[in-house]
């Protein structure tokens, strides 16, 4: 059993909506339903009552759900104390980011920091977009670095979050280059060739992203999928095997690009298909006394000097824009 699936229960029980809850734990609606599932084959019984709505809980779901806020309280004051317990590390600054940024973004970013704020000691913590999300909304980190694009927001509480824009990211369509230079695979494709195609799995943000794209592209796409992951950089290693076509962020190919490895799969006569990207920055907002966070808990100086810094160039907004 997996204290996430605790999680998502007490946010079932309190919604009564399982596609409310899955967007408040930004995951898809039948990965919610399925960790459900999952808990309910852990416990042995039905904890909701999926013939009414709103979502009820069985009587068994009602005694879980009561034991499940006491267990994830004891187990964040269990956390709290064994982060109080090590003054070691207080000087370094923990990042929650994506994989794709956490390979791409994240190293070039440190680097220029050098230049215009100084050095600083960092902990990366590399994961998915949900549970790099999570990290941030339990606290378990100082920044939260991500995508952001209009059609998929995040539904952070402005009021408890604020955000610095980094930078901007394109994701685009390439293929690897055949041994004239051209595109080995070349959209749109055709209805009786469809053309394989490398996409990110499903729930995956930059996945989430490119469907978009692709829908409202004007054109239609005649794509087979043939592989998937949630990692660009594994999208990256399969196109440069000249596996089919991927939507990748060009940070993650500078160098492919350069050497012609990689080029772009869109024919020269089709409107533009690429989408711009937003790289942002998140955190728990300050209260009124400056270094402290609204559930009263103090920034570390190190994060709040970074934090000060980022702000002041002019790229802090808010959550909503």
């Amino acid at each position: 059993m997996e204290t996430k699936w605790l999680e998502d229960f007490v946010s079932l029980a309190e919604t009564r909506s399982f596609s409310r809850s899955a967007q408040l734990r930004h995951v898809t609606q039948p990965a919610f339903s399925r960790r459900i599932q999952s808990l309910e084959a852990w416990a042995g019984t039905d904890l909701v009552d999926r013939s009414s709505y709103p979502t009820r809980l069985t009587p068994a779901g009602e005694t879980l759900y009561d034991q499940s806020l006491e267990m994830l309280q004891s187990l964040q004051s269990t956390r709290a104390m064994l982060r109080g317990h090590s003054s070691a590390g207080q000087d370094f600054i923990e990042f929650a980011v994506p994989h794709t940024l956490a390979f791409t973004f994240f190293p070039a970013w440190v680097s220029s920091l050098r230049q215009d704020f100084g050095s600083i000691k960092s902990r990366l913590i590399a994961l998915n977009v949900h549970d790099a999300v999570m990290r941030l909304v339990e606290g378990s980190c100082d920044l939260l670095i991500a995508y952001h694009h209009q059609s998929q927001p995040f539904q952070f509480d402005s009021a408890r979050y604020e955000m610095v824009s980094l930078g901007e990211e394109i994701v685009a369509p390439y293929s690897r280059a055949d041994a004239s230079g051209q595109p080995q695979f070349q959209l749109p494709g055709r209805v009786v060739a469809p053309l394989p195609y490398l996409g990110y799995a499903p729930g995956a943000y930059l996945g989430l992203v490119v469907d978009t794209m692709l829908k409202e592209a004007g054109v239609a796409m005649h794509l087979d999928r043939v592989y998937e992951t949630d990692m660009a950089e594994g999208l990256k290693a399969m196109a440069l095997e000249g596996h089919g076509i991927a939507f990748l962020p060009q940070s993650a190919i500078r160098k492919e690009l350069r050497a012609k490895k990689l080029v772009s799969a869109a024919a020269p006569h089709m409107p533009p298909l690429q989408v711009k990207l937003e790289i942002r920055a998140y955190r728990e907002r300050s209260s009124g006394k400056e270094g402290t966070r609204g559930n009263g808990k103090t920034h570390k100086s190190a994060a709040q000097a970074l934090w000060e810094h980022l702000a002041s160039g002019k790229t802090a907004g808010t959550i909503a824009a």
